[in-house]
């Protein structure tokens, strides 16, 4: 590729699609170590994109939409649209960016972009990062990535010092486990009683527990605050991104539907374990959290009745606090078991 910059733009104020994207960043620099890669993003996802290694400017949407942008004082010489965006798309063209790569399947990119690859989202098997790797193909990159390889793109260090030493109680001698019980509207969630019944049966010895979600959600989470009080930690609102970011790192797993939390989880290396629906398009195939550590708990169904977040989803519900303890019991005795053992 002969440019000297690109900027990378995904829908912005979501953590999941940031997250999916970095690989592109990752892809980029192994091919041209001296590509200056800018990445769109908003306020809320920054702490996110600033993380990743393999970015070198977090770019406001908003200064996009409403300023001139330079990367290194330079002019922007391209922009990759990972994932259409209407008005970033708009706003590409009017700033006459060279080269505006989009996908033909978006009426939008054949008025604004200029360089248009051949990739529909709506019936593919692929995976959501793996369908943003496709856009590379313009750039004359056609490898197919393995979800293992993409695991391994993400650029994130080590970001536990994040969370300051004093703003959460954390016990080495227990496995750490986050509960994000809410989505945002987001995904399918699990119901408040599973996640109930669920803390109920770890054994407060073995396993501590914190509960986390925004200000907004704590009102939908109070039959669960209440029902377990004396057995987790309420962090709710109590935490800026950064701040969670750095519990999830400190922390050995992170327990979720298929929300940003969950990916975040998977790319810091931790236990990611995420609760889905079986429906296409919100499947875990597209959607599944992807690091090492990452696992989902899924119905075996080819149901297609939930398709749309706001219908009532059985096949998640029908998925078992048992199963989720019985991952959750193994994990501790992987981990934490042999560090209990006295020494002989």
């Amino acid at each position: 590729m002969n440019t000297k910059n690109i900027i990378i733009s995904t829908r912005a104020h979501k953590i999941g699609d940031v997250i999916l994207s970095l690989p592109l960043a990752t892809i980029l620099k192994q091919i041209n170590p001296e590509l200056v890669i800018g990445f769109i993003g908003t306020e809320y996802t920054r702490a996110v994109i600033e993380a990743c290694t393999s970015i070198d400017i977090f770019i406001n949407e908003s200064d996009f939409l409403e300023k001139e942008i330079t990367l290194n004082g330079q002019k922007p010489e391209c922009i990759l649209h990972a994932v259409p965006v209407p008005k970033i798309s708009k706003r590409s063209a009017k700033l006459k960016i060279p080269l505006r790569i989009g996908t033909n399947r978006r009426i939008y990119h054949w008025l604004t972009c200029n360089k248009l690859v051949n990739l529909t989202r709506k019936k593919s098997n692929l995976h959501e990062a793996q369908l943003n790797i496709k856009m590379l193909d313009c750039f004359g990159i056609h490898t197919d990535f393995s979800l293992k390889q993409i695991a391994d793109l993400f650029a994130m260090p080590d970001l536990s010092h994040l969370l300051p030493e004093a703003k959460i109680k954390l016990d080495d001698k227990r496995f750490k486990v986050i509960i994000h019980a809410k989505s945002g509207g987001s995904a399918h969630e699990w119901s408040l009683q599973h996640y109930i019944d669920l803390i109920k049966s770890l054994d407060v010895d073995k396993f501590q527990v914190f509960i986390s979600g925004t200000d907004k959600e704590r009102l939908a989470l109070e039959p669960l605050l209440e029902a377990v009080s004396d057995k987790v930690t309420d962090v709710c609102g109590l935490l800026n991104l950064p701040e969670f970011i750095g519990l999830i790192a400190r922390c050995d797993a992170l327990l979720a539907c298929s929300t940003g939390p969950l990916h975040l989880a998977a790319i810091l290396n931790k236990h990611a374990l995420g609760i889905y629906a079986p429906s296409r398009p919100i499947f875990p195939q597209r959607w599944a959290p992807i690091g090492h550590k990452a696992q989902v708990f899924v119905l075996d169904e080819g149901c297609n009745l939930c398709t749309k977040v706001k219908t009532e989803c059985f096949c998640i519900q029908a998925i078992q606090p048992a199963s989720i303890k019985s991952a959750l019991a193994h994990l501790y005795e992987q981990d934490y078991q042999a560090k209990s053992l006295p020494l002989k």
